[in-house]
């Protein structure tokens, strides 16, 4: 898995972890960290999908 993946994999685990503290907190700024855990998941499957298709390229 290519670093900058792996970094959006962490930064999208803590933003979940972050979101459900707020929430049972009863805080509502957790919606926030919902939304970058979804910007963070896609940034992930973005670097993955990526170096995974420059891979297959350099094998041909």
């Amino acid at each position: 898995m290519p670093r900058l993946a792996l970094y959006a994999l962490i930064v999208c685990v803590l933003a979940v972890a972050a979101a459900v503290v707020s929430f049972v907190q009863g805080n509502l700024l957790g919606i926030v960290w919902v939304l970058l855990a979804g910007l963070a998941s896609n940034m992930c499957w973005y670097y993955a999908r990526r170096a995974r298709s420059a891979e297959r390229r350099s094998v041909r």
